[in-house]
């Protein structure tokens, strides 16, 4: 991707442009962050009279309805709904959203002041259906090991958009930041990935989605990986579910070679634990073969040795170092997967949940919080 990004890039129009913008936020007993969120957003370089936001509540029953009728007036609007999950919180969002764009976000993601105007330039270019923004996490030294390798993950992740985009599209966006044109919006299916099923509509419908790498939303990283497991079983389940829905966009024939980037991205990659199961099955097992089976069964153990202690001494400084972290990283999400796989073969759906809190954590990027509250201080 990054060589194709350099070699055969395709290049779109951007401007200073101000078209009118509706935020639209699911929240489901988000009291600790709505008042942050909404001041945030309030608070952002873009014109008063072109933007405004609508928030869905979920059937919350924390006080998050009392705080936003506080800000209740002609740019925050509160919609009350019985618990109904995200996906249909969303909908009932967008559609009561009179923007040209709607942009998209999670609760306790906090904007600087000229986020949304670098969201919105790519849409000076009409082929441009919608942009993804860069979602970067707020520095912890308090973190895990799984926490710090997560960040070193979301790093490649942004080279890897940045590349994509430049190519064409990028596969999908992040919940944090994103916008699609209104006339793109399509509802909202239960037990997906809301932030890819929405995104990856624009793809389906014929046009660009590209990144924005200045749209930058800033989140607390989660502090450790015990309720973190969970919250990634639920969005890989959903996710895998929602490429299920979306599998016409793996036609190369159709979709060119965005459909080589989905199935290497959201498919291969969330399922890559079969194949490295039965190589860590059947390397040992030649190992008197050729020496070739006895170097990978060498390097497998080193791995997932590296990964083990960095799992059990996570929250020690041992455990953060490079050599352990990132191997954590990827043995703990490959757990995950295996048990999203599992879902999906049993025909498992998540459509929604209770919501898990601990001391400090991130919102769950499916809807909900999946773990604490964000921090009140504003971004920029």
């Amino acid at each position: 991707m990054l060589v194709r990004g350099l070699i055969r890039p395709r290049e779109y129009k951007a401007a200073d442009i101000t078209p009118s913008v509706t935020m639209v936020l699911a929240a489901y007993n988000e009291a600790a962050s709505i008042a942050p969120k909404l001041e945030n957003v309030l608070s952002l370089d873009y014109p008063s009279e072109r933007m405004n936001v609508v928030v869905a509540s979920d059937g919350s029953n924390d006080g998050t309805d009392e705080i936003v009728r506080r800000y209740e007036g002609p740019r925050v609007r509160l919609l009350s709904l019985d618990r109904c999950g995200k996906a249909a919180a969303l909908n009932a969002a967008a559609g009561a959203a009179g923007g040209e764009i709607l942009v998209f976000s999670d609760a306790n993601s906090m904007y600087p002041p000229d986020a949304l105007r670098e969201l919105v330039r790519p849409f000076a270019d009409p082929l441009v259906g919608g942009v993804a923004g860069d979602q970067r996490y707020l520095a912890n030294g308090g973190t895990d090991a799984i926490a710090a390798g997560e960040q070193r993950y979301w790093d490649l992740d942004r080279m890897l958009k940045a590349a994509e985009s430049r190519a064409g599209n990028v596969i999908s966006a992040t919940g944090a930041i994103y916008a699609v044109r209104r006339s793109l919006f399509k509802s909202l299916p239960d037990g997906v990935t809301d932030d890819f099923f929405t995104s990856t509509g624009v793809v389906a419908q014929g046009y660009r989605l590209v990144f924005a790498p200045g749209a930058i939303a800033f989140e607390p990283v989660a502090s450790t990986g015990e309720i973190e497991f969970g919250r990634k079983v639920r969005v890989m389940t959903r996710g895998l579910r929602g490429v299920l829905l979306r599998r016409a966009l793996l036609d190369p024939r159709r979709h060119g070679f965005y459909a080589v980037q989905l199935l290497t991205h959201k498919l291969l990659r969330r399922t890559m634990v079969v194949p490295l199961a039965v190589a860590a099955i059947t390397s040992p097992l030649l190992w008197r073969r050729r020496r070739f089976y006895r170097v990978a069964t060498v390097a497998q153990a080193t791995l997932y040795g590296l990964g083990g202690v960095g799992i059990v001494f996570s929250r020690r400084p041992l455990g953060r170092r490079k050599a352990f972290m990132l191997p954590a990283f990827f043995c703990f999400v490959n757990a995950a997967a295996t048990r999203a796989i599992w879902n999906l073969v049993l025909g498992r759906r998540i459509d929604r949940w209770e919501p898990q809190r601990q001391d400090a954590g991130r919102t769950d990027r499916e809807g909900g919080r999946a773990e604490a509250a964000a921090p009140r201080s504003r971004v920029g």
